[in-house]
Parts: C-alpha cells; structure tokens; sequence
C-alpha cells in the first residue's frame, strides 16, 4: 500500500464500552464504564466513544447517565455515543432519559439481513428508519446510522446499500458508519468498496467499522483511509465479538507512522489504558501483543543487545518512551555480555570483566530451568556468584521433596562427598526440614557435625513474579562465632538447600584443612 501524501486528521471512535462489551465474558460495572469513559476523553484524547446499546439493562442505563453527567461538565457529551435501534421512540426516550445526546442507529446494511431477519423490503425499511430519525430529532438527539452488515450487503446487494443512502440521506445524518460485520474484507476489496462509495456520495460523512476475523482489520482501516475516509472505529486491546475490532494502538502507529496522519491520541497513555482495561474486562492481552504487550519492547538475543550497546542498531521509531515505556534486555540462556552490561548500567552495578563473566555464566545456567530472569533479580545472581570461593566437597545429585496439606513433608536425597555416593531419606515439618533430616542422616555416617542454625531468611525480588528468583540466607553457628551461607533459585526450598550445602562445603574444607 503507498503510502497518502497529505496529511490529513483521522477522527477515532472508540467502542470498547459497546462492541468491546461483547467480547465473551466481557461486562464493565458501572464504576468501570465511568472510569473507561474518563481514560478515554480526558486522558487518551479520542475523538468519540460509543458506550452502550439502548435498553440494555438497568445498571447500563445508570453508567450512561453517569458518564453523561460527567461529559456535560466537562463540554464533552456530544463524543458520548449510544447504539440505537430502529425501534420509533423507545431507544430515543431510552438515550435522552440517559442524559445522552447522540444515537448510533442499527439500520440493515444487507438485503439478506433486511429481508430475513427483519422481513421487510427495502421501502418499508427506509419508512421505519425515517420515523424513527424525526422522532429522535425532535427529541434533540444527533443522529448517526450504522449500516449492519454492510461490507456482505455491498457484496451482495450494492443496489440496496445505494438505495438505503438515499432513501435516508435527507433525514439529516451526521454520519454514516459502514461495518465489516463479519470481518471478511481484505485490505484491497475495502479499498474498492470505500472509493465507490465516496464516489457515489461525495457529500456524505462516512466512518468504517472494522473487525478482525482475519486479523486484518488495522490493515483494513489503512486501506480505508487510503480511499478517503476520515473516520474510523476501534477498541482498546481489540475487544470485541469473536476476533475483535482493530486495535485502538495498532491503529494509532499506523496511521501516524505509516501514512502520515493526524491524529488525537496522546501516546503515552496507551499502555496505561491497555492495563486499566485489562484489570476491568479480565481479559489479559498476549505478551507479544504490539505496542501494549508484556515483552514487545524485551531484547532477548545477546546480538540485538550489542547492537544497540554499540550504536542503537536494533532501535526503531517505534520507541518504548512514546508509551510511557523502557527497553528491556532479557537474561537468560541467549544473553550475552551486553544483555548483561545493559542491565548492570540500568541498576548503576559495576563489574571487572572477571566477575560478568562469572555472573554471566550463572545466568545462562539459570535460563535453562528458568525462561527468563528480571533485572530484578540479577542483585541475587550477583551476590551469589561473588560469595567467597566455591568448594565441591560435597555436591547434590538428586532431591525429591514431597509436601502437602496436614502430613509431613519426606525428602530423599543423594549426594557425592570426596566422589563417594550417598543416599538418604528424612521427614519433617516442611520440605526444607525433611531435607535437613535426610542430609543429616547422611552426614552422620561420616561423624560430621551439623552447625546450629540460627536465622533463615528469604528474599524475593520487589515486583517480583511467581517465577522470581529467591535468596535464601541462612545464619549458622559453629563453635560459637557465626557464618552466613547463601542459596539462590527460583524454588524457595532449594534455595534453602543451596545454601545448606555451601554451609556443608565451607565446614568440610575447614576439616580437610586441619
């Protein structure tokens, strides 16, 4: 698709609190509507929003109101929109007792539609929406109509979408909105289909409402612009029925990044908005969603960190500081020295190239087990890695350690001490002290001493998620002066163990020294 020279202003109308409300699952309180509704004028900047459908229920007539109320206050109410239905004055009288101001009304935009779902030719449907329209007009409402089904009535029936038009378009319409209902279209057949009809009715305001049964409905409103259209419908985190609608951030970049456009969203509120309706609608976005996701703005591979350590080689226009974002440099088993430099810098820690190599080795070991480790946790590694020199007296083979509900947990355990194996088997209150029955047993055999110990403490990562590191640091004592180990792992008892066995090892290379 070339790219539209001219720069013109597309106007957005959002519909997260009416489309996106029929994503499966998907029902906003009222308190959530409001705050939506708020986050999307106030903050967001867009253009328009459609927040309901007429007599729906009761607790959505009172968020209508509620968000009317507010939009009057601050001169916003006629961006307030509400589904409408060809119903004479109910869904009107539903709107204006709602303190609303514009009605969005559901025509039939397909001959199929028209004649088999409401069993009506197209006359007699134009007549039903005309009285329907001067009723609202004298009610004082603005009037916009949805032509459902639109982009399979212009498939299948152009006569009647022309006839439709006008039969209505003296009726005084703002706007015309024009569905991809069913999400068929492919960017070129919208191409088309809006240049005709721009054509046909040059004096007409159309918006085009797109959805994503293929995933091509950004692609489809790029299209649309294209071919003249300065309208256009999205939700945020592309909520809505089946697929969805397009997505209110893709839809943003695109037409500011690819063609030019303007537009009235202020970007760094994107994220935030994503989140908020996230926590609302329950309805959590992939991680590698554009723009909004978890891990899109995550450099995971050790060649795109150095590229940009070097020169900003892997940096793109599409910037995480637009939305209020940072640059992450993942660590795991594909870093490398500048994932890890990156990262020391963001947490001001310096190094030698001695010590990142030894830290750098214990995170690529770690990113075998463990998918990714956070910045957060690279305090710990470090700390780990830099404790005073390892010693391999005694190294673990196996653990197994069964816990449950109101029993004993049972730890089996084997070991190589100086190249002998052992094996033993304890029980106790929790895994760790089952670990420490078991160990102890073993150790006996070889007339070893257990210290006492004397304080245990864990420490995860702030923030941190259910798969953060854990460091455990346990305080022993042994012929009365006191020495802390330390044990590292994303599993808090194991954590616990590592440190036990660097105690173990410390204590027996003190016993081969004498």
């Amino acid at each position: 698709m070339s790219a539209v020279q001219q720069a013109r202003h597309i106007s957005l109308m959002d519909t997260t609190l009416r489309d996106g409300e029929q994503t499966q699952g998907v029902s906003f309180s009222v308190n959530e509507k409001v705050n939506i509704a708020r986050a999307l004028l106030q903050t967001l900047k867009v253009d328009r929003i459609e927040v309901a459908s007429a007599g729906v229920s009761e607790g959505e007539k009172q968020a209508v109101s509620r968000i009317n109320e507010w939009a009057a206050v601050e001169g916003l109410v006629d961006r307030v929109e509400i589904l409408g239905f060809v119903d004479y004055k109910r869904s009107a009288d539903w709107i204006v007792s709602a303190g609303g101001k514009v009605i969005n009304l559901l025509s039939k935009g397909s001959e199929k539609h028209c004649r088999e779902q409401l069993g009506k030719t197209l006359e007699s449907h134009v007549e039903d929406i005309c009285r329907t329209v001067e009723y609202a007009k004298e009610q004082g409402l603005k009037i916009n109509m949805y032509l459902e089904d639109w982009s399979g009535g212009y498939a299948d029936s152009k006569d009647y979408v022309l006839g439709l038009i006008n039969g209505t378009k003296h009726l005084g319409i703002g706007h015309y909105l024009l569905p991809d209902t069913l999400g068929l279209m492919a960017p070129w057949e919208v191409h088309a289909a809006i240049t005709e009809m721009l054509t046909e009715f040059p004096e007409v305001e159309f918006d085009f409402h797109p959805h994503n049964d293929y995933g091509l409905a950004t692609a489809n409103i790029m299209a649309a612009v294209e071919a003249g259209i300065s309208n256009v419908h999205c939700t945020v985190n592309c909520l809505g029925e089946r697929a969805g609608n397009a997505s209110l951030a893709e839809v943003v970049v695109g037409l500011r990044d690819k063609m030019g456009m303007e537009v009235s969203i202020d970007e760094s509120h994107i994220a935030m908005l994503s989140r908020m309706v996230e926590n609302f609608s329950g309805k959590f976005i992939s991680a590698n969603t554009p723009i909004i996701g978890a891990d899109v703005f995550t450099q995971t591979a050790g060649i795109h960190a150095d590229g940009d350590l070097k020169g900003d080689l892997y940096v793109t226009n599409l910037s995480p500081e637009r939305f209020s974002r940072k640059r992450i440099y993942a660590l795991g088993k594909l870093s490398g020295k500048a994932s890890l430099i990156n990262n020391l810098d963001e947490l001001g820690i310096s190094l030698t190239e001695e010590e990142q190599a030894k830290v750098l080795q214990r995170i690529v070991k770690l990113g075998d087990s463990k998918h990714v480790i956070t910045s957060e946790d690279l305090p710990f590694i470090i700390a780990d890695v830099m404790e005073s020199k390892e010693y391999h007296h005694i190294s673990l083979l196996n653990c197994y350690i069964n816990t449950g509900f109101d029993i004993d947990s049972t730890a089996s355990v084997r070991v190589s001490i100086e190249g002998e194996e052992y094996q033993g088997s304890g029980s106790g209150n929790g895994g760790f002290d089952a670990f420490i029955d078991a160990i102890q047993k073993i150790l006996e055999t070889r007339d070893f001493e257990m210290p006492v110990l004397v304080d245990y403490e864990v420490h995860i990562p702030r923030g941190g998620k259910s798969t953060a590191l854990t460091e455990c640091m346990i305080t022993w004592e042994w012929q009365e002066q006191e020495f802390k180990t330390r044990g590292v792992d994303s599993n808090q008892v194991l954590a616990a163990v590592k440190a036990t066995l660097r105690m173990i090892n410390v204590r027996l290379h003190v016993d081969s020294e004498n």
